[in-house]
């Protein structure tokens, strides 16, 4: 999916056994920070992890995530998206779309065996996501197989650290204007029966290291079909962890005669083009190892 599914990874397809996502390493003063671009949904069986991400990971003093993965947190995020994505009582999900937008929303509920009754009661931003998850199951790819799932308990000796709470995370959909919200629920449905095949390019891409591919399949389609939405989910939270990283990459070492190893994962659309992560910080002065766009 183009808009909030592209940028939460939410993808599967088959995967070239010989192809690796990409992965850069930031040289700092105090720290080494090797980056890598995940996604969150995979299917079984695809050997993603490239050799200088397990490399990084035997080593590392600290292993960064978006949000935290342990079982406990993730129960506690799934009641808070509850939580915040229920309709008043006196509305309903097809009421906000299009004839078009109703009548896709209703195949989908059908092939996906989604309870229609519990779709209506649904805020657009959450209804996306239940479709999608729903879609992705049905091919066999679940969260359980997806990157951070299955690093979960990678580098056991290192400290774990996150650039948000699950609360900020689902506050930012959740505090998405309506509009933008019913837009994107209406491109994903749309998209779900006229281009099934988008998310297979776009993960062939991830896995081929394939940056212009990433680039045009997700992060410059959502930037072109919803700005608002590229600046809430990519532009302003990559500030916020460039801010974050800045002050990690220079400060003092913890470890004397060597810098800290730091690991950070994150979805693959924050560190994609002039605005992503690696991109940045070769913009601030810093040495940034890995491919170039």
């Amino acid at each position: 999916m183009r808009r909030l599914l592209v940028v939460l990874a939410l993808l599967l397809a088959p995967a070239a056994a010989w192809a690796k996502p990409p992965v850069w390493t930031v040289h700092g003063k105090g720290a080494t920070v090797v980056l890598f671009g995940s996604v969150h949904i995979l299917p079984r069986d695809i050997d993603w992890e490239p050799d200088a991400l397990k490399t990084a990971l035997a080593g590392a003093d600290e292993l960064w995530f978006e949000t935290p993965t342990d079982p406990a947190t993730l129960l506690d995020a799934s009641r808070q998206a509850l939580a915040l994505g229920l309709l008043p009582a006196d509305q309903s999900l097809s009421a906000l779309l299009s004839d078009s937008g109703q009548e896709r929303l209703r195949t989908a509920a059908e092939e996906l065996h989604i309870p229609w009754p519990q779709l209506e009661r649904l805020r657009p931003w959450l209804a996306e996501l239940t479709v999608g998850d729903a879609a992705y199951a049905r091919e066999g790819a679940t969260a359980d197989q997806g990157v951070e799932r299955q690093l979960a308990d990678a580098a056991p000796s290192a400290v774990r650290r996150n650039f948000e709470t699950p609360a900020q995370q689902i506050a930012l959909f959740a505090g998405a204007p309506l509009a933008d919200q019913v837009a994107s629920l209406e491109d994903t449905l749309k998209e779900l029966q006229d281009d099934p095949g988008q998310a297979n390019r776009l993960i062939d891409a991830w896995l081929a290291s394939d940056l212009a591919g990433i680039d045009r399949e997700g992060v410059e389609q959502m930037k072109a079909d919803s700005p608002a939405l590229f600046k809430m989910i990519l532009t302003d939270r990559n500030a916020a962890w460039m801010r974050v990283l800045l002050r990690r990459l220079d400060a003092p070492p913890s470890h004397r005669g060597r810098r800290d190893r730091v690991v950070v994962v994150v979805g693959v659309g924050h560190l994609i083009g002039q605005g992503g992560l690696p991109a940045m910080l070769r913009a601030q002065g810093f040495r940034v190892d890995g491919p170039k766009e």
